[in-house]
């Protein structure tokens, strides 16, 4: 066994192991990220902090920086006739606002930014990225709330669930 590898303490199950990423075909290793570092990012105070973190230690580390900003689904019923609405925002408005939002919080010379913009559970989809993407550390904001530290957070969640360091910045 390596140093770098742990071993479980005795009485303790074996941690589930991150499945090795698969390319598909036609996609080079230019477009995989190697191990980023992940900013979840909602336009709040907190997580402006977070984002401006993670572009310093995607830089210390020499490591790609991968802005996952996760709205809700957003879909909702039409009272009069019943239809179903997904309020969808436009990719390139959204891509435009992350950019200028880190530009406004670092200079991302010399770092590669990669976005993604995901819907569903913030706490869920950020997990997933930073499995998806291997991630080597998961940076957010800390919740604004005191109601969210008595009743859970995604903070809280991706400390219990995600498979990567979770740093949470005030």
């Amino acid at each position: 066994m390596d140093q770098a590898e742990s071993s479980p303490l005795p009485g303790q199950p074996d941690r589930p192991r991150r499945p090795a990423r698969k390319e598909e075909p036609g996609h080079g290793a230019a477009d995989a990220l190697d191990h980023p570092v992940v900013a979840g990012y909602d336009g709040s105070p907190s997580s402006r902090h977070a984002l401006a973190y993670a572009a310093g230690l995607s830089r210390r580390l020499d490591r790609p920086l991968l802005v996952a900003y996760v709205c809700p689904p957003g879909v909702y019923c039409e009272p009069l006739t019943g239809q179903v609405i997904g309020a969808m925002r436009d990719r390139s408005e959204t891509e435009r606002w992350l950019l200028a939002e880190l530009d406004e919080v670092c200079d991302r010379t010399g770092i590669e930014v990669r976005l993604v913009t995901r819907r569903g559970s913030p706490a869920r989809e950020l997990a997933a990225t930073a499995d998806e993407s291997a991630a080597d550390a998961l940076v957010i904001g800390a919740p604004a709330h005191r109601w969210h530290q008595v009743a859970g957070s995604v903070p809280g969640w991706l400390a219990r669930h995600a498979h990567c360091p979770v740093i949470v910045v005030p």
